[in-house]
């Protein structure tokens, strides 16, 4: 499968899953249903491994790195991600979770000592400037003690993923196989969410409405292993720091959906924010060196 194809699987799905996620709210605690949904997806992934022969037996580091993992990226993180979307819109859930790309071009350089290239600057930098631009109106009306602990849960989604995203790449480093840690991860990061549902006071429930079901379901074959498979393959090829720019093109996808099924509304800014976003993933996405070998102009 091509990296560009594993791109738009990514892109895609997850830029649905702002608007399956708000059909998670109700009587089921938020925690419990990141819980639902990351031990659903990681017993149907490590079930396929099996199916697959995939090898299963990890050594004691690959233990280590794989928790790890789990822990940050299916486990914290989302349970920031759904507190958050309970206190402020999930387009700027969104926004504040394309920071992630900015966080990942760091991270790169300080646990692998990747050089922070310019283009690399650039694409990351009209990605973000893009998406603020879309949701201007939302981010100039934040206000209230609750709208501001969404920013924070936010930003602190966004950070927690990205380092969840260097570990995965010291992971696959390592040797450590892709498709087994993604299951180990989800169970292990479901698990987690199950934990602090029952430390935390709050009753595990089970939501049987359709819609809750149906989301559900989404979420975990679709959203969970699907898209982190797409996601995380193309991290190995690629970089922690390029491919984390899908953060920055979710939020075009949730934008369309949300003018589809929410009546946004488009103005001048959205326009101008799409524009700057899609030339920011050109620019991160593009090989300048096969270009200059194509025109004779070498490398440097």
């Amino acid at each position: 499968m091509s990296n560009t194809l594993l791109y738009v699987i990514a892109t895609l799905i997850w830029g649905s899953t702002w608007l399956a996620i708000t059909f998670q709210y109700g009587d089921v605690p938020a925690s419990a249903s990141v819980a639902y949904r990351f031990l659903l997806a990681g017993i149907l992934m490590l079930a396929w491994c099996k199916l697959r022969q995939h090898r299963l037996r990890l050594t004691a580091q690959e233990w280590r790195g794989v928790a790890l993992q789990g822990v940050l990226m299916f486990g914290i993180s989302y349970m920031l991600v759904y507190e958050a979307e309970q206190h402020i819109a999930s387009g700027l859930m969104a926004v504040l979770n394309s920071i992630m790309v900015v966080f990942n071009l760091i991270g790169m350089r300080l646990a692998f000592g990747k050089t922070i290239d310019a283009k690399s600057m650039l694409g990351a930098g009209l990605g973000i400037v893009g998406i603020g631009l879309v949701f201007w109106p939302e981010l100039n009306n934040v206000g209230g003690d609750h709208a501001w602990l969404g920013v924070a849960c936010g930003l602190g989604a966004a950070l927690v993923a990205s380092v969840g995203n260097i570990v995965a790449q010291h992971n696959r480093n390592i040797g450590t196989p892709l498709l087994p840690t993604i299951g180990y991860g989800m169970v292990l990061g479901g698990s987690l969410a199950l934990l602090f549902t029952v430390l935390s006071g709050q009753n595990i429930v089970f939501d049987t409405r359709p819609e809750y079901l149906a989301s559900l379901l989404y979420l975990a074959l679709f959203g969970s292993v699907l898209a982190f498979a797409a996601y995380l393959t193309l991290m190995g090829r690629i970089g922690a720091a390029k491919s984390g720019y899908v953060a920055v093109a979710v939020p075009i996808v949730a934008l369309l959906l949300s003018g589809w099924f929410e009546g946004f509304v488009w103005h001048i800014y959205t326009v101008l924010g799409i524009t700057c976003a899609v030339a920011g993933n050109i620019i991160m996405l593009a090989d300048t060196s096969s270009w200059r070998r194509k025109l004779g102009l070498g490398t440097c």
